[in-house]
């Protein structure tokens, strides 16, 4: 009989316990997506002085608030891409490719498009 009950104590512990952590993971799940509903992206592409997309170019992205960069080297059709980046920070974002630079623009926080497209044409230096 003590047995009996320890078992089900056992399995009423490991239900609850399972319970707890299924709220947990949902609570996870809905603050993840709210940040990235809140979060922006930015893409584009990178041409060359003939307008032709350059693959393999070297895209960064700077945080203006922390001064983090990020890289992104481009694809076969010059796109490239940065996710999860924060609405209330300014941006910038330059290319470079075999000595050539693209001039550096800005993605200002009072931009409010969630998905800034911004091309960057390559230059001689």
């Amino acid at each position: 009989m003590i047995g009996n009950r320890l078992r089900a104590g056992a399995v009423l512990t490991a239900a609850v316990a399972l319970l707890w952590s299924s709220a947990g993971l949902a609570l996870a799940q809905g603050k993840k997506k709210e940040a990235e509903e809140k979060n922006r992206t930015l893409s584009g592409v990178v041409l060359d002085p003939n307008d032709s997309a350059v693959a393999g170019a070297i895209v960064q992205l700077k945080n203006t608030k922390t001064l983090q960069v990020r890289s992104f080297i481009t694809k076969e059709d010059g796109s490239y891409f940065f996710g999860g980046l924060d609405p209330d920070v300014d941006y910038t974002v330059k290319a470079d490719h075999q000595g050539m630079s693209s001039a550096q623009r800005t993605i200002s926080s009072f931009d409010s498009r969630k998905r800034p497209v911004v091309n960057l044409k390559l230059e001689k230096k």
